[in-house]
């Protein structure tokens, strides 16, 4: 029978208490050498929690599948921030650039359920409304409007999907 144990885990920082080791100890398998493989696979995302799937079969062969971080941590890791803005209207935290919104969305591209790019960077600049994040120096809502009426074509002209 295969276990599937599924956890979000400091990126880079996993270690064998909880909630990896309780979940893995019963399964039998080397908890030491899944915590070194885990760190392994996410030490890009250092400083943010990463969801972990680790799937163990009968033979005790073990998987792990790593997720995305949400992508408001994208933002705060991009933008140097610890969280967003407690006043979303009225108090700004951070700003993105155009550049910096692609990024995101190309690391969220696996997970989301857009079909192209723009329409990805449009869910990245929703998530920057409530956490008081402008885009371009503008209301994250304003440069949607202005990514869809082609503003940045001209930006995104090189970028593939």
């Amino acid at each position: 029978m295969t276990s599937i144990v599924e956890a979000l885990v400091p990126g880079g920082k996993a270690n064998p208490g909880p909630p990896l080791g309780p979940a893995l100890g019963p399964l039998g398998v080397n908890i030491k050498e899944v915590v070194e493989k885990i760190n392994e696979k996410t030490r890009d995302y250092n400083g943010m929690q990463v969801p972990v799937k680790i799937i163990v079969d009968d033979k005790k062969n073990v998987e792990i599948e790593i997720g995305t971080p949400p992508t408001a941590s994208l933002i705060m890791k991009e933008l140097g921030i610890q969280k967003g803005s407690g006043n979303a209207g009225s108090e700004v935290v951070g700003n993105l650039s155009i550049p910096q919104v692609v990024k995101i969305a190309r690391m969220k591209k696996e997970d989301v359920l857009s079909y192209d790019l723009k329409a990805t960077m449009k869910e990245v600049m929703g998530t920057c409304v409530p956490m008081g994040v402008t885009v371009e120096g503008v209301k994250a809502k304003d440069c949607q409007k202005a990514l869809d009426e082609g503003k940045f074509d001209d930006l995104l002209a090189g970028e593939e999907w």
